[in-house]
């Protein structure tokens, strides 16, 4: 069994010897996805989704009142239609873009880890084999979609299920997508709480770095921990 000890001091070894590319990895990620590895979720949920709808100057609510029920019914529907574009947008815009980001940079900082010279450039590898990696990262968000969706702890214990697949779909370019997702699950068999607990560890460094304004994210609490989810992928590959 891993120690948390043992792999955050991995992880911060490798981050302090190769410091600024590793703050640019991370500050190109977050920049996209506005959290980190460890939060493997679609960037648009139904909570952070608002519809403004106004007729004849009153609000929607305020306009309700006076409509007949196959009008409020008619109002409805278009307000649902909105969110749910909004939510495909919001997931093909992650699928796109966002995912192989976090697939370059996860494999920026598994490399780090052997090597603490690795250059930024590294990032660019996520979308290579685009098509695998669309697909593969697809599937992962669309169900942890699901699990959220229906109550929140399935989502998250899919969340920790499929944590390695951003490492898995390059290291191990022989597998389809499904398998991918298979040899994460089997990866944090017997691993997932003392991952939370790792992850846990980390909230002190992220109110001080909501307290500086973000700057101690961006510059020390983000990079550490992408570093050492790198370092804990390491220590489960060997594993396997």
């Amino acid at each position: 069994m891993w120690n948390i000890t043992d792999i955050k001091t991995k992880g911060r070894e490798a981050f302090k010897l190769n410091y600024w590319p590793c703050v640019i990895v991370s500050a190109i990620y977050m920049l996209l996805f506005g959290g980190n590895t460890s939060r493997v979720t679609t960037s648009v949920s139904p909570s952070n989704v608002s519809v403004d709808v106004s007729v004849h100057g009153q609000n929607i609510a305020e306009a309700a009142q006076n409509m007949t029920s196959e009008q409020q019914i008619a109002v409805a529907g278009f307000a649902f239609v909105g969110v749910l574009i909004a939510l495909a947008v919001g997931l093909l815009v992650k699928a796109f873009i966002v995912n192989p980001v976090e697939v370059g940079a996860s494999r920026f900082f598994k490399n780090n880890v052997d090597d603490p010279t690795t250059s930024v450039g590294v990032l660019a590898e996520g979308f290579s084999d685009f098509g695998r990696t669309f697909v593969t990262l697809l599937l992962r968000d669309l169900i942890i979609a699901a699990g959220c969706i229906l109550l929140f702890i399935p989502g998250l214990y899919a969340i920790y299920c499929f944590r390695m697949v951003p490492y898995i779909v390059k290291d191990n370019p022989e597998l389809a997508p499904m398998d991918v997702l298979k040899r994460s699950n089997q990866m944090m068999q017997g691993n997932k709480w003392q991952a939370f607990v790792l992850d846990l560890t980390f909230i002190g460094w992220y109110l001080l770095g909501a307290i500086t304004f973000g700057l101690g994210l961006i510059f020390w609490a983000n990079p550490y921990h992408m570093s050492a989810n790198a370092a804990l992928y390491k220590e489960l590959s060997n594993q396997i």
